[in-house]
C-alpha cells in the first residue's frame, strides 16, 4: 500500500482555508461508507478502538499493537485520509516514539499525542491530571523524531482547558508548537471566546474535540480562526450497537428474519464490500 498520497491530501486540507468534520469510523466496512459518502478525512478515536477491539471502556486497557492492527486494516479498505487518537503515545517519550513509528506503518494520515496522565495513576480514581510541560514537550519532541515519513501529521493533543483552565492549555498549545508540531487539538474548548484566544495564540492548524455542538459545529466561524478539524463525536458506533441489539433481540424474541427491518440490501452491500472488484478478479486469475 502507498500511504503517502493520503497524508498529502490530509496536509493539503490543513493549508487550505476550511474546517472539516471527520467522518468517526471504526472497521473497514465503516471507512468505505464515509469514503463513499463523500468525508474527507476518517477519525479513529482511542475510545472507539477500546469498544471495538476490547467492548471496554475508554480507561486505557488498549495496547498499542492492538490499535494499530485496527487502524492498519481500516485504511488498506480505502484511500480516506485517517486521523487517529493515539492517546498518551502508551507510555512514556519512547514508547511514543515507537508509537509513531507503529502507526506510520499502519498507514494513518495523522495522529494525536495528548499529555493526559495516564493510565490513571493509583490513588487519583476520580480525577484528570496532565504531565508537566516539560514531560509533554519531551513526548512531542519523541514523536517527531519516530517519524520517517515527513508527510505524516503530528498533531499535540491537550485536555488542560477543563482540567487547569485555558490559560494552561494555551501555554501547551505554545510550548508544543515550539517543539515542531504540525497542529495542536484541544478538548475542553467551547466558547467563541475561549477559540478565538487559542486562534490567536497559536500559528499552527486548531483541531477540536467534542459533540459538534455549539460553536464547535459551526465550520464558518471556525475556519475563520484556524480550525481545520472539529470532531462531532462518535455517533456511528453507537447507532451501529444499537441497530445490533435491536436485531439480535427481535430475532431472539421471534421475528421472522424475512421480518427484519433496517438491513442493508444485497446490491449495497456488493458496493461497500467492492464485490464487482472480486468478481473481475475471479474471472481475472481464477478462469471464471
Amino acid at each position: 500500500m502507498h500511504w503517502t498520497p493520503r497524508r498529502e491530501k490530509f496536509r493539503t486540507l490543513l493549508e487550505t482555508e476550511i474546517c472539516v468534520h471527520p467522518g468517526s469510523v471504526f472497521d473497514p466496512i465503516s471507512a468505505r461508507l464515509a469514503e463513499d459518502i463523500g468525508f474527507e478525512v476518517g477519525m479513529f478515536a482511542g475510545s472507539v478502538a477500546s469498544l471495538a477491539v476490547l467492548g471496554a471502556p475508554d480507561l486505557i486497557v488498549l495496547t498499542l499493537s492492538e490499535f494499530a492492527e485496527q487502524a492498519y486494516r481500516i485504511n488498506r479498505a480505502g484511500n480516506l485520509p485517517l486521523l487517529v487518537d493515539a492517546d498518551h503515545g502508551y507510555g512514556n517519550a519512547l514508547n511514543v516514539k515507537r508509537t509513531v513509528e507503529e502507526l506510520e506503518t499502519a498507514g494513518v494520515a495523522a495522529l494525536t499525542i495528548e499529555d493526559t496522565d495516564l493510565p490513571q495513576p493509583f490513588g487519583t480514581v476520580g480525577a484528570t491530571r496532565v504531565l508537566s510541560i516539560d514531560e509533554g514537550v519531551g513526548k512531542m519532541k519523541a514523536a517527531l523524531a519516530g517519524r520517517q515519513d515527513p508527510s505524516l501529521v503530528i498533531a499535540g493533543r491537550t485536555s488542560a482547558a477543563s482540567i487547569n483552565g485555558l490559560d494552561d492549555a494555551i501555554a501547551r498549545g505554545r510550548a508544543y508548537q515550539a517543539a515542531g508540531v504540525d497542529a495542536m487539538f484541544f478538548t475542553g474548548v467551547s466558547s467563541r471566546e475561549d477559540v478565538e484566544a487559542v486562534s490567536g495564540a497559536l500559528d499552527i492548524p486548531i483541531f477540536f474535540g467534542g459533540s459538534g455542538g455549539g460553536v464547535l459545529g459551526d465550520r464558518e466561524y471556525l475556519a475563520k480562526h484556524n480550525v481545520r478539524i472539529s470532531l462531532q463525536g462518535h455517533h456511528p458506533f453507537m447507532a451501529a450497537v444499537q441497530a445490533t441489539y435491536a436485531t439480535l433481540r427481535a430475532l431472539r424474541d421471534g421475528t421472522p428474519p424475512a421480518e427484519i427491518t433496517g438491513k442493508a440490501s444485497g446490491e449495497f452491500m456488493t458496493g461497500v464490500t467492492r464485490g464487482d472488484d472480486y468478481q473481475r478478479s475471479m474471472k481475472d486469475f481464477l478462469g471464471g
